[in-house]
């Protein structure tokens, strides 16, 4: 399976403009730039759409992964805090803090804790990214 995106950017880094599309129409020409990356300007940018891409397969992950337990989660909520940092070589994705809480009828603690671990490592966005992965896991009752 593949999937693609394109961006088309027009300009310098810094008043340039840009247009990021998916394959599935999700995002059609959705306009990015300098000042919604680095400046809070309304729109989006690429840390929040890796952020989204890591947080909806961490939560398919830890799916399956309960599936195979014979436990499913009525509900599973994943945010993803990615980090940018400028580095002496320019700037580089550093971290990403998924917060998760998800509520499972009939599981523990420990096996909660267990399985999202488990997704933590092995979902496909996790293993593609060079950066130092954390999570805080919390079972709600």
């Amino acid at each position: 399976m593949k999937k693609h995106a394109s961006a088309v950017w027009q300009g310098d880094l810094k008043t340039g403009k840009g247009q990021i599309s998916t394959e599935s129409g999700a995002l059609k020409a959705q306009p990015y730039g300098f000042n919604t990356r680095f400046e809070g300007a309304p729109g989006t940018n690429p840390e929040e759409l890796i952020g989204a891409a890591h947080a909806g397969c961490f939560s398919m992950a830890l799916s399956m992964i309960l599936g195979e337990a014979k436990l499913t989660a009525d509900k599973i909520e994943t945010k993803a805090d990615v980090t940018l940092d400028k580095l002496d070589d320019g700037f580089a994705i550093t971290a990403i803090h998924l917060t998760v809480v998800a509520t499972i009828p009939g599981a523990d603690a420990k096996a909660f804790e267990e399985a999202a671990n488990k997704a933590k490592a092995g979902c496909p966005v996790s293993k593609v990214l060079n950066a130092k992965i954390t999570m805080d896991a919390k079972l709600a009752s």
